[in-house]
């Protein structure tokens, strides 16, 4: 049963993918973030796709390399591909899958204020106090390109 204390806080993809773990006992929680864990892949760049922006690093807070590929339609909402370094961990990887799909479609804008209260909903509490850092790695990295990127379209327009 959709949340409407929720509507419009998140994109409705995302709320959609909220609702569906809240539900679930914690076994298959996890159960869940494994097969979207097993699923990131299929949020790697494209070769024929072309992207906005892109932020490829290594960052302290993660064990491998992770980039964040942002393309823009042109009816200026997003679309995330998500590079993973083979060491990243299982639940960057869930969470991965997890936002591009949650995500795509919306504007840069709304990216940036959505509230990252929504992840222990998914993952459950216990995750979210033993691997914190993990679980809102991907989501800030979103937000941070978004930002980068709606800094750039201000400057354009303003020149």
């Amino acid at each position: 049963m959709p949340s409407t204390s929720d509507a419009g806080r998140y994109p409705e993809k995302l709320r959609e993918i909220i609702d569906f773990f809240e539900m679930l006992p914690e076994e298959e929680k996890r159960e869940n973030l494994i097969f979207y864990a097993e699923n990131a892949t299929l949020q790697e760049p494209r070769d024929e796709e072309s992207y906005d922006l892109d932020d490829v690093r290594k960052d302290e807070e993660c064990t491998d390399t992770v980039g964040v590929f942002l393309r823009v339609d042109p009816e200026g909402r997003a679309h995330f591909r998500i590079s993973l370094g083979p060491q990243v961990q299982t639940l960057t990887k869930a969470m991965t899958a997890i936002l591009c799909q949650g995500l795509s479609g919306s504007t840069p804008a709304a990216v940036l204020e959505i509230p990252q209260d929504f992840v222990p909903r998914i993952v459950g509490s216990q995750l979210v106090r033993v691997r914190s850092q993990t679980v809102f790695y991907i989501l800030t990295r979103m937000k941070s390109v978004c930002k980068v990127y709606l800094n750039r379209q201000r400057a354009s327009n303003e020149t």
